[in-house]
């Protein structure tokens, strides 16, 4: 039976990983996008660099977390090692998601303040900086 839920297991966390991450991929490009300024060709270098680093992370932990403590017995005990495991894995898959929409959001709050301080047009003259005398003579050095 351990056997079993090493195979029901896997049956289960790996496509579970691939769909979360097509998901991810396909949904956040939107996101990307704007974080980056409609940079679309960046945009999707970093997705699929985000989504390359989502399946090592994730697939790893899956692949760790395969093996068992004790073994099972029982149909019941198939149940319960599953219900364990795939539950830690997508808290997993869910921590990681969070993440990386922290992180992106920070640096899209980060651009948007950035872009906040530049002037929309530039300036149209320049104020030449005062000399020494002209100061002098307007502050009373």
């Amino acid at each position: 039976m351990t056997v079993t839920t090493y195979l029901v297991y896997l049956l289960i966390a790996v496509p579970l990983t691939i769909w979360v991450a097509r998901t991810l991929s396909r949904n956040g490009r939107i996101f990307l996008v704007d974080v980056f300024h409609g940079n679309a060709e960046f945009a999707d270098a970093v997705n699929r660099l985000l989504v390359v680093g989502f399946y090592l992370i994730n697939l790893g932990f899956v692949t760790l977390f395969l093996r068992s403590g004790r073994p099972v017995l029982d149909a019941s005990g198939v149940f319960e090692q599953l219900s364990v495991k795939l539950g830690i894995v997508m808290l997993v898959l869910g921590v990681v998601h969070l993440t990386n929409v922290w992180i992106f959001n920070k640096i899209r709050t980060r651009s948007r303040l950035d872009s906040m301080t530049r002037p929309p047009v530039p300036p149209n003259d320049t104020v030449q900086p005062l000399t020494m005398t002209e100061q002098a003579a307007r502050y009373g050095y």
